[in-house]
C-alpha cells in the first residue's frame, strides 16, 4: 500500500486499515495516482485486452535506425541464392512438383554435409574428451586416450565444459606451435604467439578489429583478392573500414602480380591509408596455389610499403595438381633474411573447418602474430577476452590437427588411410569438375590446383543480362537463380566474391560425392545450353 497524501506518523495506523479492509473485499489497494498517466493492472479482464492490437508506437529498432555499418554487411555464400534453395526444399517436402526431387547446396565448403566421412582418430579423442568416463572403455585406442588426458589436464576441473585461457589451453598452442615448426621445417615458433580461435573467421575479424583506425582519408585501407572470400568485404563493411581490390589475374590461372598490388596501392593513397594486405593461399574461390616467388615477391612489397600481411592459409592441406606445393608465408618470410623476418609483422590463419578433416561444425582454429608490438599484444588478448575463450571442443579438434598419429603409434596406419582418401578424392573430383566445364560452350574453368572450389567463367548473352536488369538482378546472380530454379542446383554467383566488369562466374564446390557431382555437372550442362539457345 502507499502512502496517500498527508501520510505522516499518525496516518500510519489509518492507512493500513483502509488497506486491510481493501484486501477484505478482494480489491487492489490503490496508491496515489498521478495526472496523466495510464496504469496498467495485471488484474484487467482478459476481454479487455486486444493481443493482436496494433498500437501506434514506432519500434525503437528499425532499417533506419540499426547501425549502418551492419546493414552494409553481404555475404553471398549465405545470401538470397541459399535462402531461395530453403524455400524450394521447403516446398519439395510439401509434395509441390518440380523438374527435380532434390536440391543440391553446392554454394559452400560443408564437407561432412557433401558425405565425407569424419576422420575416425580426430572424434575419438573429442568423444573422450567430452565424456571422460570411455576412457576405461577398451573400445578407444590407446594414443587417443593419451591425447584426450592431455587435453584435459590443461582445463579446469579436467571438464570440457569450463572455461579455459581467452588465447586457448596452453598445451595445444604448444601443439600448435611444434606442427608449425614441422610443417615449415623447423622455423620456429612460439606458442605465445598462438592463439586459438573460432574457425578462422574469428581470428581474422580480430585482427582486423585491432588494425582498423583513423577518419577521412586517414581511415585505414584494407587490400583483398578479387575475386575474395566475402569475409573480408563483410568484416571491412562492418569496422567501416576501407576496401581495397586488387585483382587476381584469370588469364594467368588467377596468378597474384606485385605491379597490380601497386597499382591499387597508389590508387588506394588518395582516398585512405592503405595498411593490410590480405592474401588467401590457396585461393577461395579460385583455386589457386601461389608459388615461392610470387610469395616472395609479396613478403618483399609488404616490407617496403610497411603493410600488415593476412596470410589465410585454412586449404593448406588441399593442394592437387601436380608442380603446385604450399608454401607458408611464415616459411618463406624467414629464409628471406632477418631485415623481413624481424620487421614484416604477419598473421596467419588456420582451421578445423576444411583440409582433409572438414569439421566446420566444431569452429576450431588459430591464429599465428609474429612481430607484434608489446603492447598491442596485450591489447589483442583484451580483445579476445571479451568473448572469454573459443569453444573448447573445437580446441581440441585443432589439436588432432596439429597433433595427429605418427608413425609407430596404434592408430596411425588408419588415420593416414582416411586421410589420404580424402585428398585423393579431391584431387580426383577437382581434375573432373575443370575438365567437364571446359567441354561446355561458353564455359572456361582455370586448372584447380587447390582448395575445393571451382569459379568457372560463364558467357551471358546480351538479352539475358536485359532480362536480370528488368528484375534488378546482376546477370550472374539471374543465371545462378534460373539453375536453381529449373535443376535444384544451389551455386554462388561471382559478383558476390567480385570479379572484372563485363566478366560473369560462379562459385560452386567439388565436395558431392563423385558420382552425385557427375550428375551435377551433366545437369548444369544441360541447363548452360539451353539457356544460350533461350537468349542467343
Amino acid at each position: 500500500c502507499g502512502r496517500g497524501p498527508g501520510a505522516g506518523r499518525g496516518g500510519r495506523t489509518d492507512m493500513a486499515l483502509r488497506c486491510a479492509a481493501s484486501l477484505a473485499a478482494g480489491r487492489q489497494p490503490r496508491g496515489p495516482r498521478r495526472e496523466g498517466t495510464a496504469r496498467w493492472s495485471s488484474a484487467a479482464k482478459p476481454s479487455a485486452v486486444k493481443i493482436n492490437e496494433k498500437t501506434s508506437r514506432e519500434k525503437i529498432l528499425t532499417l533506419e535506425s540499426m547501425n549502418p555499418q551492419v546493414k552494409a554487411v553481404e555475404y553471398a555464400v549465405r545470401g538470397p541464392i541459399v535462402l531461395k534453395a530453403g524455400e524450394i526444399e521447403k516446398e519439395l517436402r510439401k509434395g509441390i512438383k518440380k523438374p527435380f526431387t532434390e536440391v543440391i547446396k553446392a554454394n559452400i565448403g560443408d564437407a561432412h554435409a557433401m558425405g565425407q566421412r569424419p576422420i575416425t582418430f580426430l572424434r575419438q579423442v573429442v568423444a573422450l574428451c567430452t565424456y571422460p568416463n570411455l576412457l576405461d572403455s577398451p573400445s578407444f585406442p590407446e594414443d587417443a586416450k593419451e591425447r584426450a588426458r592431455r587435453i584435459l589436464q590443461g582445463c579446469g576441473g579436467n571438464s570440457l565444459g569450463s572455461y579455459t585461457a581467452s588465447q586457448g589451453i596452453n598445451c595445444i598452442r604448444e601443439d600448435v606451435a611444434s606442427y608449425i615448426e614441422r610443417r615449415d621445417g623447423g622455423v620456429p615458433a612460439d606458442p605465445d604467439n598462438i592463439y586459438l580461435t573460432t574457425g578462422a573467421s574469428d581470428g581474422i575479424s580480430a585482427i582486423l578489429k585491432i588494425l582498423i583506425s583513423g577518419g577521412g582519408k586517414s581511415r585505414t585501407g584494407v587490400m583483398i583478392p578479387i575475386p575474395q572470400y566475402p569475409l573480408y568485404s563483410a568484416a571491412i563493411s562492418e569496422l567501416d573500414a576501407i576496401q581495397v581490390n586488387y585483382y587476381l589475374d584469370e588469364e594467368n590461372c588467377w596468378a597474384l602480380n606485385v605491379n597490380e598490388l601497386r597499382r591499387a596501392l597508389n590508387e588506394a593513397k588518395t582516398y585512405c591509408n592503405p595498411k593490410v594486405l590480405c592474401i588467401i593461399n590457396p585461393g577461395n574461390p579460385t583455386g589457386q596455389v601461389q608459388n615461392r616467388k610470387c610469395i616472395e615477391d609479396v613478403i618483399h612489397f609488404a616490407w617496403e610499403e610497411k603493410l600488415f600481411l593476412l596470410a589465410d592459409e585454412v586449404y593448406q592441406d588441399n593442394v592437387y595438381s601436380e608442380g603446385c606445393q604450399f608454401h607458408s608465408f611464415k616459411k618463406i618470410l624467414y629464409e628471406m633474411g632477418p631485415e623481413y623476418y624481424n620487421n614484416v609483422e604477419l598473421a596467419s590463419f588456420h582451421s578445423t573447418s576444411k583440409g582433409y578433416m572438414g569439421e566446420c561444425g566444431y569452429r576450431g582454429g588459430y591464429m599465428e602474430v609474429i612481430n607484434l608490438h608489446p603492447e598491442i599484444k596485450g591489447q589483442l588478448v583484451k580483445l579476445l577476452s571479451v568473448r572469454l575463450c573459443p569453444p573448447v571442443s573445437g580446441q581440441a579438434a585443432m589439436d588432432i590437427v596439429v597433433n595427429p598419429p605418427v608413425p609407430g603409434e596404434e592408430s596411425y596406419a588408419q588415420f593416414i588411410k582416411e586421410k589420404e582418401s580424402v585428398l585423393n578424392n579431391l584431387a580426383k573430383k577437382a581434375k573432373l569438375t575443370e575438365d567437364m566445364f571446359n567441354k561446355i560452350p561458353g564455359v572456361h574453368c582455370n586448372p584447380l590446383q587447390g582448395a575445393m572450389y571451382a569459379f568457372p567463367r560463364i558467357f551471358i548473352p546480351s538479352k539475358a543480362i536485359e532480362e536480370a536488369k528488368a528484375h534488378k538482378m546482376a546477370p550472374d546472380m539471374f543465371y545462378c537463380m534460373k539453375l536453381l530454379e529449373e535443376t535444384g542446383i544451389c551455386v554462388v554467383p561471382g559478383s558476390g566474391f567480385g570479379q572484372r566488369e563485363g566478366t560473369y562466374h560462379f562459385r560452386m564446390t567439388i565436395l558431392p560425392p563423385v558420382e552425385k557431382l557427375k550428375i551435377l555437372l551433366e545437369k548444369v550442362k544441360d541447363f548452360h545450353i539451353k539457356f544460350l539457345e533461350k537468349y542467343a
